[in-house]
């Protein structure tokens, strides 16, 4: 586990520069383009293709950086619908599994898809960048999702300061 967490460290001291100056120059592009439509009365030749590049890297690395710090959107309601720790945990752990699945079929659509664009060979028409380069973004981050839903199952069911099903008996009534 210390070598893994080294290993996201690395990725997340990589992923942070990487996002800041893809986001500020994805941000600065459709500027430019705006401009260059609205002063000079036609778009600026080939950036948008640029900046979907940009855009799906952008997108993409920073849902893997929400995944690794589960700030994600998330719909827990357990906490709303009961008091019971018991409940909350089994359904926090329900929630992980099913995310998990999920995110086992996005890796493999997502490589199906990697494996096409490579196949295919299709290039963007401006600068004749491989369309695989943004579609990897899809088949990268997915792995990393999947890495860190199995670390936050791994803590859900190994965490010592809750037993999922305490020794004492559940009462019940006190569900809610």
């Amino acid at each position: 586990m210390k070598l893994l967490a080294k290993l996201d460290s690395l990725l997340v001291r990589i992923f942070h520069p990487i996002l800041i100056v893809v986001g500020l120059s994805v941000a600065l592009m459709l500027v430019v383009g705006i401009l260059t439509r609205t002063f000079l009365g036609a778009p600026l030749f080939g950036l948008e293709e640029i900046m979907l590049l940009g855009v799906m890297w952008f997108y993409m690395l920073g849902a893997a950086l929400a995944s690794r710090e589960r700030s994600h959107l998330s719909g827990d309601f357990m906490k709303v619908l009961t008091k019971n720790h018991v409940v909350w945990r089994a359904a926090s752990i329900a929630s992980t599994l099913i995310s998990l699945a999920a995110g086992v079929l996005f890796v493999i659509w997502s490589y199906d898809l990697f494996a096409w664009g490579v196949q295919r060979g299709q290039a963007t028409p401006v600068f004749s960048i491989p369309w695989v380069v943004s579609q990897s973004s899809l088949f990268f981050t997915s792995i990393l999702f999947v890495a860190y839903l199995l670390r936050d199952l791994i803590h859900e069911l190994t965490d010592t300061d809750r037993e999922l099903f305490p020794k004492e008996d559940i009462e019940w009534e006190s569900i809610e």
